[in-house]
């Protein structure tokens, strides 16, 4: 047999081994979108969000590949079908022209040797290339192994792996916490940052370059803990904003301080230089929280018209998942606009989410012990006399959870109070407008102070809408609007 010959038959037989790999996942992707389709008649609704990203059916963590592609914004999100508790990852996906209205897709990744842990995405011309951590079993110690691989997409629904993974199979130090690599493109260039640790667990950030997505050059660590900032960063984000470039991290294994960093993990951000000559990141103001409710992680950015924004999952490690009983759990926060106001980012509502306000519930003065009854999705604008206290409650017209809402002009510092001593607060000195912003939805609050300086996302879960009892020892004025679905059932 000729050598030529013996090649052919090698190369027939791996292309057969190939198609039928991609045979047999297509058949796995079509299975999971039928089962997710029986699933979703067992899903109780009572927790379900009407304008919250939240998976069809069982678990969501964290947001990825939050992109903007062809005009429209594209969001994934860590994934697992079978069972309203983290499994092995998948990527869900869904679709939005305004950051407001969104659409279910097929599930874009299935986890086969790898689970498919977090990351991002990037045009490429025509096409969508994602790329994601590859989470996998070893035999030995630590008995996992993390490296980056890329899938590509043609109609940017769906997506196929690409044979040479993994791109980058190891990091510089051999830490198998190598994850949540982060892609932007910079002139003919690609960048990607990805979160790990030294070999003292201490958390750190660094920095690729490549041509072509597939071979990387390692650069630079551009952020590493000092001690104080955790044994491992993750979901790490770079951008510029305002003309400052920003170090966005969700660190693990932060001691809490007084009434900062008292979330099972933290997500907080840096502001300085960088200098794309020297690769290096000149840190100018020091960590902060982003948003100081309970429920709030994993944040990534995206940026579109100019803009930059933002999402995160609306959960936390460690906490009970109300909604678990319920068939599904995790959803992902209202998008947000960044901008950088003094030494810190302000976060507001997309200017497009007044476009689902459906109607006028309430507007007028509340009076003290006044109670206020609402549906299950409703937008607050709450202006109160910053001179004496606020104390707000709110909760289910039929019981369920509960939280107050609240202001002491003494400590200057805003509170949500979920009960029990389960209390976020942080200090709040408007730098312009004093109203609050309230958004409701069936099992969430997101409080937006001011000129969006101070915002607390926080998980509630009320039965039957909602009810707001003025405790406040003054009158306040509430204009109330009822919000329509604009998220998938």
């Amino acid at each position: 047999m000729s050598v030529i010959h013996a090649g052919l038959i090698l190369l027939s037989v791996v292309t057969i081994a190939y198609a039928s790999s991609v045979s047999n996942y297509e058949n796995a992707k079509a299975q999971l979108e039928e089962y997710i389709q029986n699933k979703k008649k067992e899903i109780n609704p009572r927790f379900r969000p009407l304008y919250h990203v939240a998976p069809p059916v069982g678990w969501m963590n964290d947001p990825n590949g939050f992109s903007y592609h062809k005009g429209e914004f594209h969001l994934f999100y860590q994934f697992y079908p079978y069972d309203s508790v983290w499994g092995p990852m998948h990527w869900g996906h869904v679709t939005s022209p305004d950051l407001v209205n969104w659409k279910q897709q097929p599930t874009a990744l299935l986890p086969e040797k790898e689970q498919c842990f977090s990351g991002s995405a990037v045009t490429q011309g025509d096409q969508m290339t994602l790329m994601y951590t590859g989470h996998a079993a070893i035999d030995v110690e630590p008995y996992f192994n993390e490296s980056q691989y890329l899938a590509f997409s043609d109609d940017g629904v769906n997506f196929y792996k690409y044979e040479g993974n993994p791109v980058l199979p190891i990091s510089p130090n051999g830490s198998p916490d190598f994850r949540d690599p982060k892609v932007w493109k910079r002139g003919d260039d690609y960048y990607v940052i990805i979160g790990s640790k030294t070999l003292n667990d201490r958390g750190r950030v660094l920095l690729y370059k490549s041509r072509d997505m597939k071979s990387w050059e390692f650069l630079s660590v551009i952020g590493e803990s000092n001690g104080e900032l955790g044994y491992m960063w993750e979901c790490p984000d770079f951008f510029e904003l305002d003309g400052k470039f920003v170090l966005l991290i969700s660190p693990q294994g932060m001691s809490e301080q007084g009434d900062r960093y008292k979330n099972t993990n933290q997500n907080g951000y840096i502001i300085g230089s960088f200098n794309y000559d020297t690769n290096e990141f000149v840190q100018e103001v020091g960590f902060q929280e982003i948003d100081f409710g309970h429920d709030f992680y994993a944040a990534t950015t995206t940026e579109a018209n100019g803009k930059r924004y933002l999402s995160a999952w609306f959960s936390m490690w460690g906490v009970p998942h109300n909604e678990d009983v319920d068939g599904w759990a995790g959803m992902l926060t209202i998008p947000r606009e960044l901008r950088i106001v003094g030494n810190r980012i302000t976060m507001n509502p997309v200017e497009d989410i007044v476009s689902i306000r459906d109607g006028v519930a309430v507007d007028g003065d509340v009076w003290s012990n006044q109670v206020l009854e609402f549906n299950k999705a409703v937008e607050l604008i709450i202006n109160s006399d910053l001179n004496q206290k606020v104390d707000l409650l709110l909760e289910g017209r039929e019981g369920g959870g509960s939280a107050w809402l609240r202001w002491d002009p003494e400590v200057r510092k805003v509170v949500v109070d979920r009960g029990w001593g389960d209390v976020r607060q942080v200090e709040w000195s408007p730098i312009g407008s004093k109203t609050w912003r309230v958004f409701l939805d069936s099992s969430s609050l997101e409080l937006f102070c001011g000129e969006g300086e101070v915002v607390l996302s926080s998980r509630v879960f009320p039965l039957g809408g909602w009810k707001l009892t003025n405790q406040s020892p003054q009158t306040i004025n509430v204009k109330a609007y009822n919000l329509k679905r604009s998220a998938p059932e």
